[in-house]
């Protein structure tokens, strides 16, 4: 790669670089406070029952609250409102601890800057285009015949028409923005800080595929597409000097997902 990525960095770099464990850390309290949240609304949704209905047993109450939860557009109503929600408190929670690596372009920055050409804003949009087929067609192959679907999908496909385009707008929009910061800003960063540019993609993208395996309902053919998408995500942040074409590819690839899921729909 460039020369820039090879130069060591200098003991005033070392002090404000994030640490490996700090940056896995804030991945996993993203996806931790996820969780959190929808305990919380099963919490709230169950005791709404109990103040409405107090003559209902424990057992109906949680009748109740499950059949609530298990309604497509709660779930989806969840992810509209509260993915925003945890996405504003961890981009604080980055800006807060490293300010001065924010709007920096290169390693150990994160990426918030225009990249060095416009060019590269398109060439991230014909990438987003690219790679949905190509990673379908890897899938298919490791699949051998099994269905691959996303819990976002999922939610797309069940989820009233008038919830489609909120959700679909958080996809391509909030998720891409703050999976990117975390990934191609935060953890990269701390990875190069301490290995080489190779193990520093390879291990970003590799944590990368398997964090969404959940997600996939556990399906591992489907991990070696993500894995793909992430060292291309990585390739771009890394050539370009921002974390923006990065960003806009992954829009554009939850995008086109959505276009073909709710056209097949």
């Amino acid at each position: 790669m460039t020369r820039w990525l090879s130069k060591p960095a200098t003991p005033a770099d070392a002090e404000r670089t994030p640490g490996v464990p700090y940056a896995l850390a804030l991945i996993m309290i993203y996806f931790l406070l996820q969780i959190t949240a929808g305990v919380l609304i099963s919490f709230l949704i169950g005791l709404l029952e109990s103040i409405r209905h107090p003559d209902l047993s424990h057992a109906q109450v949680h009748a109740r609250v499950w059949h609530t939860l298990q309604n497509p557009d709660s779930n989806a109503l969840l992810v509209v409102l509260g993915l925003p929600l945890i996405a504003l408190l961890m981009f604080w929670l980055v800006h807060r601890a490293w300010p001065m690596l924010w709007a920096r372009p290169r390693p150990p920055g994160f990426g918030w800057h225009a990249p060095l050409s416009a060019r590269w804003y398109v060439l991230a949009v014909l990438i987003g285009l690219v790679m949905p087929p190509i990673g379908a067609l890897l899938t298919q192959l490791l699949a051998h015949g099994h269905a691959v679907t996303q819990n976002v999908e999922e939610l797309s496909r069940q989820a009233s028409s008038n919830l489609r385009l909120p959700l679909a707008i958080v996809a391509v929009t909030v998720g891409p923005m703050i999976e990117e910061l975390l990934f191609r800003g935060v953890l990269l960063s701390a990875l190069m800080h301490r290995l080489s540019t190779r193990w520093s993609v390879a291990i970003c993208a590799s944590l990368f595929g398997v964090v969404h395996l959940s997600g996939l309902d556990f399906q591992w053919y489907a991990i070696p597409n993500l894995i793909l998408l992430a060292v291309v995500l990585c390739w771009l942040r890394l050539k370009s000097a921002s974390l923006w074409p990065a960003v806009i590819t992954h829009s554009v690839y939850n995008l086109f997902a959505l276009i073909a899921l709710l056209a097949a729909t």
